[in-house]
């Protein structure tokens, strides 16, 4: 009763469209969710995350849950998890996406799943990272621990929004590094963000991870650019 008497005072609102969402509805109103672009990934192995590394990056699986368009829906939600404290947004994605990865043959020998890191000042800067909720959701639901010690981001830089091209990947080939010991060799990573553009920074952190023997990598993002 509480919780309805909030609602009606301060109702919430849908983070793809900002219409009023209804009690029963969570973070996005039943109209978006039938509306937003769903990549499908889980259903192929030769998907688009997965060609666009060929020659990058090994990888297990790859895939992301919506495309990404400019203007579109996603950029929405993306644009209120990241710069507006929307965690519920990454929250909402785990649980939609962790359904459908649960048929996914290559990441039931996952051991990890290690968020894109921030630097530590951008980190005390935006209080969180954008991508945590949507691991720590996707960990539980999974069964997969969460580990966000393991990857370490080296240097501070302006949001790769603020780049071009030649720009992210020129930052990104010095940016990230790892910390581990022998207990990581031979382990599976699950690496999560939130949207993949160039691939630069993902390619970036995977090299990192690659200095730990053995180890084999997945990429699942909340979204993907799409053209």
């Amino acid at each position: 009763m509480f919780k309805h008497l909030i609602n009606l005072f301060f109702p919430k609102s849908c983070a793809a469209c900002a219409s009023f969402l209804l009690a029963e509805e969570i973070v996005i109103c039943t109209g978006c969710r039938h509306k937003l672009p769903l990549t499908n990934h889980h259903l192929m192995e030769e998907n688009e995350v997965v060609k666009k590394f060929y020659g990058r990056i090994p990888l297990e699986f790859g895939g992301a849950l919506f495309y990404f368009h400019k203007k579109g829906m996603v950029q929405e939600m993306i644009h209120k998890l990241k710069y507006k404290g929307h965690e519920e947004i990454g929250e909402m994605a785990g649980n939609w996406y962790s359904g459908e990865l649960k048929t996914v043959e290559q990441l039931k020998s996952a051991d990890y799943i290690i968020p894109v890191p921030l630097h530590k000042k951008r980190l005390r800067e935006r209080g969180y990272n954008q991508v945590a909720q949507f691991g720590k959701t996707l960990s539980a639901n999974l069964n997969i621990p969460y580990n966000d010690s393991v990857l370490i981001r080296k240097v501070y830089a302006k949001t790769q929004s603020q780049k071009n091209l030649l720009g992210r990947i020129d930052i990104a080939e010095t940016t990230f590094d790892v910390v581990f010991d022998e207990s990581f060799h031979g382990k599976h990573f699950v690496l999560i963000d939130d949207v993949i553009t160039t691939g630069a920074t993902l390619e970036s952190c995977s090299r990192a991870l690659l200095k730990i023997p053995n180890v084999k990598i997945s990429i699942v993002c909340m979204a993907m650019t799409h053209n």
